[in-house]
């Protein structure tokens, strides 16, 4: 009785791990969606320094259907950095604006908020909508 007991405990638990580590939490779990494979790809198109086609797949991560909140984030900041880094500060603004509007509570992180080209822009932003 207590082998029974122990094996369908067991076999509870490895259940329930296998649950939660399959769940989707945007870039942190390997996906394979189109939209996620294009935001990634996108992602590692800026950090190589890439930025035309980093634009082209992170644009394209959001015209597949991103259906993750913090990944539609994530598309709109590297747009913006991509933006203010091309001194177009208006476009490098408007998706800034288009991530807060996903996610109001959106903040840069601190290395990326003291950057002095889109540090500004990003508080510029968030202080409009404040205000």
């Amino acid at each position: 009785m207590r082998l029974c007991l122990a094996v369908a405990i067991l076999t509870t638990l490895l259940l329930i791990t296998i649950a939660c580590s399959s769940r989707d939490s945007g870039l942190s779990k390997k996906t394979t969606s189109k939209a996620n494979q294009a935001l990634a790809a996108g992602i590692q198109n800026y950090e190589d320094g890439k930025y035309q086609t980093a634009t082209k797949n992170l644009k394209r991560s959001l015209s597949l259907g991103l259906t993750v909140q913090s990944d539609v984030v994530q598309a709109h900041k590297y747009l913006a950095f991509i933006h203010c880094l091309s001194n177009n500060e208006k476009q490098c603004r408007d998706e800034f604006r288009k991530a807060l509007d996903k996610d109001s509570r959106f903040d840069l992180k601190p290395e990326e908020a003291g950057h002095p080209i889109w540090g500004p822009a990003f508080r510029a932003v968030k202080a409009q909508r404040n205000g």
